[in-house]
């Protein structure tokens, strides 16, 4: 790829996408709109004899002679106003893992979703690993799929969590495995429209072919009529926590059963997993139904989810003192994943939450508490927001912290013997934390400092 590219973003993601494309002989502009960014500092990050030129501040159309192609980091949105630049000069926009998939070869299995990608591409990596030899596990996971696409092979197989934000610039990006968990709403700040979000999340089918697979998550209303489109040409797999399939994967009651043409087998007892709760059973399934389509033998499968714990900072255990258990949930960014980690704990529960804006609705997320929830500590922007909307539903054991030492405190304080204390924000990190991993660390170290 022996073109001039503009990169835009200088984070992890951007940086990954301008290696590869110095890698295959490109020239880049790494573009950052955030002028009082250190241009030495981002230029450290490459060799002397790379080929990049550091851009900050405005994009002007002059700085775009020779630029044939745009990859965008997703974490800036298509309204950002250097993006209309582009558009003026027909500049194309990809997506990192739209530039990752030209590059890359082997087997690709992507996973979308609201909640629970994290933890099924996590597992679903874990069981490729038992199976075949060079298996990558990329996206939103950690590592830039750009960052691992010239080291995969024809025998590789790369497991992906896939954003809505990567989706929105895809042109060719096709996944032999697809998978979309749930749809509920989040990012309504950047997508506008439940709508637009669905639509975007349901591309990752869009170039899908007939004997491609797609993983969907039945008991989702959008997803189940979704998978019953006639022009959907990938083999739908179903999986359901709550319905008898006659095809596909189910729980019935402890077991995760699997039914073909309405016969049935047992799989493995959710007794014998190392994960709490009904949407972590989910995610089980989602992982063995993609495993098994790509020829994971069924034993090998079963053998990698029963040892298999929960990822970091998802319903993470962290420890257990005076009688009370504390649970990281950092990568509950939603409140309908802090609704499936309340869900989850054993017991009486003191919930931290709070943090940026996404215009999400909490209503539901209140509901869910159930007389589970004993306390409310709410830190960061959204706390006004929350605390009205608990008050609203009869909820008043609310209290406010500055930040996450002082709200560990007082979680610490208010816990009997017996308590859980969790993080689950529902609500994105950013104003108080880098991200939700920082966030997440954080609290684990205040809660072992008490």
């Amino acid at each position: 790829m022996s073109q001039r590219v503009i990169v835009a973003g200088s984070g992890k993601s951007g940086i990954a996408a301008a290696k590869l494309l110095l890698d295959m002989g490109g020239e880049v502009i790494l573009y950052d709109s955030n002028k009082d960014l250190d241009k030495e500092e981002i230029r450290k990050k490459f060799k002397k004899e790379d080929k990049v030129t550091v851009l900050l501040g405005e994009l002007k159309r002059s700085d775009l002679l020779g630029v044939e192609l745009c990859v965008i980091s997703p974490g800036i949105s298509l309204d950002a106003p250097f993006v209309s630049v582009l558009a003026q000069v027909k500049i194309p926009v990809w997506s990192e893992i739209q530039l990752a998939y030209q590059c890359a070869k082997g087997k690709l299995i992507a996973i979308t979703g609201t909640n629970g990608k994290t933890t099924t591409t996590a597992l679903t990596g874990e069981i490729m690993k038992s199976f075949f030899e060079d298996v990558h596990v990329v996206g939103n996971i950690g590592i830039p799929y750009t960052e691992e696409a010239l080291s995969t092979e024809d025998d590789s197989v790369t497991v992906a969590e896939v954003s809505s934000f990567q989706l929105e610039t895809i042109m060719d990006f096709r996944p032999d495995v697809s998978a979309i968990l749930n749809i509920t709403p989040d990012h309504l700040n950047r997508h506008k429209t439940m709508e637009c979000y669905i639509a975007v999340k349901e591309s990752i089918t869009m170039n899908q072919k007939k004997g491609d697979t797609c993983v969907l998550n039945y008991d989702d209303p959008v997803l189940r009529e979704f998978g019953q489109k006639e022009d959907l040409l990938p083999k739908v797999i179903f999986f359901s926590s709550r319905e008898e399939l006659k095809d596909g994967y189910f729980l019935d009651g402890d077991k995760i059963m699997y039914a073909e043409g309405g016969k049935k087998k047992e799989i493995v007892d959710v007794r014998e997993l190392q994960l709490l709760g009904r949407h972590n059973y989910e995610n089980v399934m989602a992982a063995i139904a993609m495993s098994a389509a790509v020829g994971v033998p069924m034993e090998r499968i079963v053998e990698a989810v029963k040892k298999f714990q929960a990822v970091e900072h998802r319903i993470e255990f962290v420890l257990e003192r005076a009688g009370v258990k504390y649970y990281n949930d950092s990568k509950g960014t939603n409140p309908d994943a802090a609704i499936q980690a309340i869900k989850a704990m054993p017991g009486p529960t003191l919930l931290i939450a709070g943090g940026y804006d996404k215009d999400a609705q909490y209503d539901e997320w209140i509901e869910s508490f159930d007389g589970k929830v004993k306390y409310l500590v709410l830190i960061g922007q959204t706390r006004d927001k929350i605390a009205q909307c608990a008050k609203a539903h009869g909820f008043t054991n609310v209290m406010y912290a500055e930040d996450m030492a002082e709200a560990v405190h007082v979680c610490a304080s208010y816990a009997d013997s017996g308590d859980n204390v969790l993080l689950s924000p529902a609500c994105a990190s950013w104003g108080m934390f880098k991200d939700y991993e920082e966030r997440g660390r954080i609290f684990k170290e205040c809660v072992r400092s008490l």
